[in-house]
């Protein structure tokens, strides 16, 4: 990386906070383990949070859209109008690590103060969330558990830290 782009990476650095959102609550202990290590580590590099989402209350006359509904709103609740959001999604654009880097440069660099991504629930999205989202992100073409969704995406966003610094994390 020369020496421009670093500038860059450390003159917006502190202006802009990354959000997770999430719906549900992690219960897999390794998984928690995973997320901890991963926060702890980028928190180093930037102002980041990860909020969890009560998982919503269903019964038996639940549908998959009521539930897409419910989760909607209380997303959408979390959400400012200034906020950047990025839904985690399976129509979403795929990157390599490297281009998801040069990615999130880019936002640092736009001068927005809030970038949120947002995993939903085991259904995805509503309607409503879909139309408020800025672009879609593709963590793969596989299916992921929604547990593991959120400590894969946490690494990689440390990853693309350290690919902005030049740091030795990341190999090509």
């Amino acid at each position: 990386m020369n020496d421009a782009s670093f500038f860059l990476y450390s003159s917006t650095l502190k202006d802009m906070e990354i959000v997770l959102l999430a719906v549900g609550k992690t219960r897999t202990g390794f998984v928690i383990e995973g997320i901890n290590e991963y926060v702890s580590r980028l928190k180093r590099y930037i102002p980041f949070s990860f909020i969890e989402l009560p998982d919503i209350k269903t019964t038996k006359v639940t549908t998959p859209d009521m539930q897409k509904s419910s989760e909607g709103e209380i997303i959408l609740k979390k959400i400012v109008p200034s906020d950047y959001v990025v839904l985690l999604d399976e129509r979403g654009v795929e990157y390599t690590s490297t281009a998801f880097a040069a990615w999130m440069q880019r936002q640092m660099a736009s001068g927005r103060k809030r970038l949120m991504f947002v995993i939903g629930g085991p259904y995805g999205f509503s309607e409503a969330v879909y139309q408020r989202a800025d672009a879609k992100l593709s963590l793969s073409k596989m299916t992921f558990n929604h547990e593991m969704v959120r400590m894969f995406f946490i690494e990689q966003v440390y990853r693309g830290m350290t690919i902005l610094r030049g740091e030795p994390y990341h190999h090509d």
